[in-house]
């Protein structure tokens, strides 16, 4: 297991939130696990939805994203969970949306938003059997998208290593697992 703390682009009203978790890989299923604690009553969170679906557009709301590549090699995997319990895979062959595709293979992905003790947590659990052999290292991405009351778009990741926010850059992919 290993734990991390994601940190927010620099611009203008941050909300006073810490989003940090943990992350381990065992048999080739990935489990991670969000924490949002603070002022969270600054947050937007989509509703709940009555019958979660496979959708697209969900970083144009709060949205929990994390990255996935082996490395050396160009393509990668991006999740996307919405707190509404909407999500969607993708795979790209190489960086920002080249060969970019729903990722078919996997059909289903097994995430609970929910709240916690002084904030909320979203707990994953997804088997990548179907598209990484257990054998491969992976470098891993890990970000969050959180939209603010007063309209504010703030971007959460490990690392920020380009001049704008860019979850695709691989130089933000700094868990090896």
């Amino acid at each position: 297991m290993q734990t991390f703390r994601l940190s927010p682009y620099l611009v203008n009203n941050i909300p006073r939130i810490e989003i940090a978790g943990e992350i381990t890989r065992a048999n080739n299923q990935l489990s991670i696990r969000y924490e949002i604690h603070g002022e969270t009553d600054q947050i937007v969170f989509p509703a709940k939805s009555e019958s979660p679906l496979r959708k697209d557009d969900l970083w144009k709301a709060t949205c929990f994203e994390f990255f996935i590549a082996i490395p050396n090699q160009p393509d990668y995997w991006e999740f996307n969970m919405s707190p509404s319990g909407n999500w969607n895979i993708y795979h790209m062959d190489a960086y920002r949306r080249i060969g970019f595709r729903e990722e078919p293979i996997i059909t289903q992905l097994l995430f609970e938003f929910k709240k916690s003790t002084g904030g909320y947590a979203l707990d994953l659990l997804v088997d990548l059997d179907s598209i990484i052999q257990s054998r491969q290292v992976l470098q891993v991405g890990i970000t969050a998208i959180i939209q603010t009351n007063d309209g504010n778009e703030t971007y959460w990741a490990l690392t920020h290593p380009g001049s704008q926010a860019d979850f695709h850059l691989r130089e933000s992919f700094i868990i090896s697992l």
